[in-house]
């Protein structure tokens, strides 16, 4: 029943360690549901009833929550393999505490958090990976949202944007010019400022000669620089 998803499954975090026999065999086991969405539509509201969290098996999907004034502030975008939801699934909320939206066109599989930490009928040794590669999962959300946070205490935009930019640089291996995985609408976002300031900052540091860009492709001229205006 399952068959088509394996593939995408298999790169998950949740089923590290697992050969296809034994996915197949925890798939069976959870009873999961997959669902079809088209760009922008949502796949869950922050506030309304939870289904179970979720795996993107194909396209994207963006992860976001409103501040008291109104403004949406993006948690993560999540694509094929990575998960949303497991931090209110395992905490006994029974809504979400976020809202999740199509990027483009996607497929998802929910799966029922109870089924997850609970042990099968044959106890087998896959469900038990299952749930210690959960734990390393929900430590990795829980330090990421601890860096959430470090972005909104930093000031000027000049930091945000230069913190940022290094840890893509970090991530790609010391490359200098890199593909930010964030749109700009989504990255103004993602740091909590307005687009037109991301912007007029962004063609600021290329007009200096710290960076070079065109759409989503970054080229670092200054590290030196960029490296001060992050401290």
């Amino acid at each position: 029943m399952y068959e088509k998803w394996v593939k995408a499954l298999a790169i998950s975090p949740l089923f590290k360690g697992m050969n296809t026999d034994e996915l197949k065999g925890v798939l069976a086991c959870l009873k999961p549901t997959v669902g079809s969405y088209e760009r922008n539509e949502m796949l869950a509201v922050e506030g309304e009833k939870m289904t179970g969290l979720g795996v993107v098996l194909s396209g994207d999907v963006v992860v976001s929550k409103e501040n008291t004034a109104g403004n949406r502030v993006i948690i993560a975008v999540d694509g094929p393999g990575e998960m949303f939801g497991e931090m209110a699934a395992f905490s006994g909320s029974v809504v979400w505490t976020a809202t999740v939206m199509a990027r483009g066109a996607c497929e998802v599989m929910f799966l029922p958090s109870g089924k997850i930490v609970s042990s099968c009928e044959n106890a087998c040794a896959s469900h038990k990976l299952m749930i210690s590669n959960m734990l390393k999962i929900i430590s990795n959300k829980a330090l990421a949202l601890h860096r959430k946070v470090e972005y909104l205490a930093i000031k000027s935009m000049r930091g945000k944007i230069s913190t940022y930019l290094l840890e893509q640089y970090k991530r790609m291996g010391g490359k200098a010019t890199f593909i930010i995985p964030l749109k700009r609408n989504e990255l103004a976002d993602f740091l909590n400022v307005s687009r037109p300031s991301l912007s007029r900052e962004m063609g600021r540091l290329m007009n200096e000669g710290i960076i070079d860009y065109h759409r989503a492709s970054i080229k670092i001229r200054d590290l030196e620089s960029l490296k001060k205006m992050a401290e």
